[in-house]
């Protein structure tokens, strides 16, 4: 699998390790990359199955198998100790982890998560893969955006979209992979198990999210024991793209408090879309 460590590497840097969502690609995170390395030693990978770590995966493709597969590659470069970020399916490999190696992972970032799979994401993941199956790649590939982005910053980022698009196509992780992939997304129920994650969590999300709506942070909230939900009014499912400067000041200030509080804490946070250039 392919790992890129940078940012800080002298004795007892802390380490940040990010993973993405369904595309699997460490390239997700470059608005963070800057913030993060100034101050922390910092993990990107792309996903087994995916861009730079090509592999057919199994029958029966789980999250556990995901999980595994990242604490070893870490192990492998001495990384041992570590906070994680996670976007969507990302936040549930996070999850995993947590409970699977608890004494490796000290805090965790949970961007649109969710704790069981929401009846509006369900449908969601359904029409992608609808149109996976029926229509075909660039068709999936085009309606990705829609999911992911508002529909304001869409509309002023056509250029850059239809670029993505061409090279989101180019390098497609493949039907078969995409599907297992999905379908142990799909299959995740963590309500059963939350409350056995004792780690302080940070909870982010969107008022505008398409694909996996906000109050699936506030179940997670109620769910975990040691949780912080911050809310963004704008940004859609992949806000970390669309408003970095918010994102990176949340995440950073989080990340960098020593005092976190001992009990869940539900900061509301009222953001203002920012301009659109």
């Amino acid at each position: 699998m392919h790992i890129e460590l940078s940012g800080r590497d002298e004795p007892g840097a802390r380490t940040v390790v990010l993973s993405a969502g369904l595309g699997g690609l460490g390239s997700f995170w470059l608005p963070q990359m800057n913030v993060l390395r100034a101050a922390f030693r910092v993990v990107v990978y792309d996903q087994r199955g995916t861009g730079r770590s090509p592999d057919s995966l199994p029958e029966g493709y789980s999250m556990q198998e995901m999980a595994s597969e990242l604490a070893n590659l870490l192990e492998q470069h001495n990384i041992t100790q570590f906070d994680i970020v996670g976007h969507a399916l990302g936040g549930m490999v996070a999850m995993q982890l947590a409970l699977d190696y608890p004494e490796r992972v000290s805090r965790l970032v949970l961007v649109n998560g969710w704790l069981r799979l929401d009846a509006h994401t369900r449908r969601c993941f359904r029409v992608r893969q609808d149109l996976l199956l029926n229509v075909g790649v660039e068709a999936y590939v085009r309606a990705q955006p829609l999911f992911l982005y508002p529909a304001d910053w869409l509309s002023t980022h056509q250029a850059r979209i239809e670029a993505e698009d061409t090279l989101h196509t180019a390098h497609f992780q493949g039907m078969d992979n995409l599907l297992k992939r999905l379908h142990a997304l799909m299959a995740c129920d963590y309500s059963g198990l939350a409350s056995q994650i004792s780690q302080p969590v940070l909870l982010l999300c969107t008022r505008d999210d398409l694909l996996v709506p906000w109050v699936c942070s506030e179940e997670l909230l109620a769910a975990l024991p040691q949780a912080t939900l911050q809310r963004m009014n704008w940004g859609g499912h992949a806000m970390s793209v669309t408003d970095p400067s918010t994102f990176n000041h949340l995440l950073m200030s989080w990340l960098q408090d020593d005092s976190l509080a001992a009990n869940t804490t539900d900061m509301e946070l009222l953001w203002q879309k920012p301009s659109i250039r």
